[in-house]
């Protein structure tokens, strides 16, 4: 039994569940000139046009799924669209134009994504009464889709949004404060559609798939209350000298923003992927090889240093009580925060790299490593500005960091988990999945046997 490869594969059997391409073809059924989506029916004959539009990590695999789903769509009704996508997930479909929102590895908003925002507009506000919009809507599309109020600039907004992430703020914070500031997000891409029908097709990066967080909504009528923002944005910059003036300036302008949409209009949301649906993979994978698994389900958030931590220690305590016993496996999904701490000193990271290079701070001796394996990646194949998805430690792994004088916990000071696990060989590089549902932590036990 090697732990490392079962621990790697049971981890790519949850990333293997939430494909995106077969998630959208399962819900999705064309048959000539009738169209379901979900539990929702169509009639091709009276349809002109099928415009395809949407932004976020999984959205390469999304076009195709649905670009395959429509393949025997009758042939007088049109299908075309544009899809939001980092730079390293684009790729030539037939139909459905995929933008280059962003660099691979900048979870940022930036003007190429504004400039794809902008068409997607234009495209969405061109629909009729007989057309259909299908959105696809994966993690990563609040930065993917940025499109801010004409009262904002985009370098105002970004200077939110990292004073926010670098305090760890939770996403719901970040999206709440978001979906002020954007013309697009809660509920602003709806607002705009002219289209008969929109159809959402949703894979969730969100602790209990809340329709308004995922992607900050731009499907989901949002109950914007301005106030509420501020609030937000006054615990962490108290002084109010960090966020650009304009920024607070168009907040407390906003006394009452309108919710309602057209009531001819037609829309849905549907949730086709999450968390769970890879957490369950993974717990499959794991007793078909052989372990008795404990699943930790998919709300696991908070700091990623005290995730690792309560990991380690789980397997230890495991290990300790289960000397004959099968071998065990510790699924646990979600998804953590990282508090960025001060220093001028360059570090390099992702939440993943830092839970596991947190349990081995708390953990350095190699020794006491022995039948115990800990990895943690993000499902989308991207954790941090990084080019990996994870990392994973072992005996062997910390065994190595100590011989070439690597001390986990200086490390972990400063949030510098990549070089330590680039020297130590721990990093796990996917490259992108084109699918994402947050994170997934394996840790597994084995037998005295494996030693």
């Amino acid at each position: 039994m090697n732990l490392r490869e079962d621990a790697i594969q049971i981890w790519k059997a949850a990333v293997d569940a939430v494909d995106s391409e077969r998630l959208v073809q399962q819900h999705i059924v064309c048959c000539g000139r009738s169209l379901r989506i979900g539990s929702d029916e169509f009639d091709l004959t009276t349809t002109r046009r099928i415009e395809v539009v949407g932004a976020g990590k999984a959205g390469a695999g999304m076009a195709r799924g649905v670009l395959a789903a429509l393949s025997q769509r009758t042939h007088n009704v049109k299908l075309d669209g544009w899809v939001n996508v980092p730079d390293d997930c684009v790729e030539q479909l037939d139909g459905i134009h995929l933008h280059s929102a962003r660099p691979a590895g900048l979870n940022e908003p930036t003007l190429a994504g504004v400039d794809g925002s902008r068409q997607i507009l234009d495209r969405i506000e061109s629909l009729t009464e007989r057309d259909i919009c299908i959105v696809l809507i994966s993690g990563g599309g609040s930065a993917l889709l940025p499109a801010p109020v004409p009262e904002i600039t985009l370098e105002s907004k970004l200077a939110v949004t990292r004073l926010l992430s670098a305090a760890g703020a939770p996403i719901e914070h970040l999206n709440i404060v978001r979906i002020h500031l954007s013309s697009v997000k809660g509920g602003g891409l709806l607002r705009h559609c002219k289209a008969g029908h929109l159809i959402s097709l949703i894979i969730s990066d969100v602790i209990g798939d809340p329709l308004d967080i995922i992607a900050s909504g731009p499907t989901v009528i949002a109950d914007r209350n301005p106030q509420k923002a501020i609030a937000i944005l006054a615990a962490y910059d108290p002084g109010r000298k960090l966020i650009p003036r304009e920024v607070y300036a168009y907040l407390e302008s906003q006394t009452e923003i309108p919710n309602a949409v057209d009531s001819t209009y037609s829309f849905r949301n549907h949730i086709v992927g999450s968390n769970q649906v890879a957490v369950t993979a993974a717990e499959r994978e794991a007793v078909k090889r052989g372990y008795s698994v404990i699943n930790l389900g998919s709300q696991n958030g908070g700091a990623a240093s005290k995730h690792g931590e309560a990991l380690i220690k789980q397997l230890m305590n495991i290990r300790q009580q289960a000397h004959s016993a099968p071998p065990h496996c510790i699924i646990a999904g979600g998804e953590t925060t990282v508090e960025l701490a001060k220093t001028d000193l360059p570090r390099r990271g992702g939440r993943n790299q830092e839970v596991v290079l947190s349990a081995i701070a708390a953990v350095p001796t190699s020794t006491t490593w022995q039948n115990l394996v800990l990895l943690s990646g993000g499902t989308d194949g991207e954790d941090g500005p990084t080019d990996a998805a994870g990392a994973f430690a072992d005996e062997q792994i910390v065994r190595s960091a100590y011989n070439q004088g690597l001390k986990a916990a200086d490390f972990l000071a400063i949030n510098n988990s990549y070089p330590f696990f680039n020297a130590v060989n721990g990093l796990l590089r996917t490259g992108p999945t084109h699918t994402n549902v947050m994170d997934i932590a394996v840790g597994l036990v084995g037998l005295p046997s494996d030693d």
